[in-house]
């Protein structure tokens, strides 16, 4: 059976494999890396049919666009996207977000942008024919480990799909991405480390995201927080979602593709539950952070769990 595989006409912003990430690298300074937005990622995949950590195309506010080059290709989208689907015929489909569709042997998929966020992700089924690095396909750019040779998708691109023989079944989920009043945190390591008016300001005032924002970190630009004891400490280890703070009181939060060592004092981290939310605010949204304490983060990452599983039963 020849494999189907797409050629890529338009390679997007940040396109790249991603999966539910790659564990205990730390002490050789790799982060997990994986899909920014779990949920979307893990309604993707079961969409098609994957299993849970099979490797999706992820993208940054403009994907890409794809020509079948070969085979029968079944996918599905999600996240809060515009995409379209031309068909050899020159018909044209607008797409819909978390609804399988085929595509055959010279249609086009164009996924043309995001709406007011910034990630979304394309899953086929069967999945991307890619080589695992450590047990994981997603790609960490700054390192160059993973798949695509660690680097992101390229126009001209050859992206292969791995076959499966089975007949494809149209599946569709009801399911909005809301937003959050507040992004909820813990206290970091360095909480007191900050002025009382600092603490004051950065748990009621409102911060924007900045254009300065990545896999890797988010910039924030608001109230500058005045740090009374260090405003550079010794290196120790970093987590997904803590908020640093350098010595121009502007907070940074550390991102999917984080450092995994960090010399500016931590105020805060992000709860699990509210980093899929975080992640999908765009440049100039703002935010605000609501401190809770650790037993209702538990609770509040057990519902968010609940939630999700609920979500993936709905998918029919």
């Amino acid at each position: 059976m020849t494999s189907s595989f797409f050629k890529t006409l338009r390679a997007g912003i940040n396109s790249t494999f991603q999966d539910l990430g790659r564990k205990y690298l730390y002490h050789i300074g790799l982060p997990f890396s994986g899909a920014m937005d779990k949920r979307n990622y893990l309604i993707s995949n079961n969409l098609v049919g994957n299993q849970n950590n099979t490797a999706v195309l992820e993208f940054a506010f403009q994907g890409p666009l794809l020509k079948v080059e070969n085979g029968k290709i079944n996918f599905a989208i999600t996240g809060d996207v515009n995409f379209r689907i031309k068909k050899a015929s020159s018909n044209i489909v607008d797409g819909e977000c978390y609804k399988t569709y085929t595509l055959e042997k010279n249609d086009e998929l164009d996924i043309i942008s995001t709406n007011k966020s910034v990630y979304g992700y394309l899953s086929v089924s069967g999945g991307f024919k890619l080589e695992k690095y450590w047990n994981s396909c997603s790609t960490t750019v700054r390192a160059g480990v993973g798949a695509n040779n660690g680097n992101k998708i390229s126009k001209g691109d050859k992206i292969n799909i791995n076959n499966i023989e089975k007949k494809y079944v149209s599946k569709k989920l009801n399911f909005i991405n809301s937003k959050i009043e507040f992004i909820r945190i813990l206290k970091g390591t360095n909480f007191d480390y900050f002025s009382k008016n600092s603490i004051v300001k950065f748990l009621n005032e409102e911060f924007e995201i900045s254009k300065l924002t990545d896999r890797m970190g988010m910039r924030l630009k608001g109230p500058k927080l005045e740090n009374n004891k260090e405003t550079n400490i010794r290196s120790e280890g970093l987590i997904k979602g803590v908020i640093q703070v350098p010595a121009d009181g502007d907070p940074i939060i550390m991102l999917s593709d984080h450092g995994t060592i960090g010399g500016y004092p931590k105020i805060g981290v992000v709860i699990s539950a509210d980093y899929d939310k975080l992640v999908q605010s765009a440049p100039n949204t703002k935010i605000k952070f609501k401190l809770i304490e650790l037993k209702e983060a538990e609770k509040l990452y057990k519902f968010y769990k609940m939630e999700t599983d609920k979500l993936l039963n709905q998918v029919q």
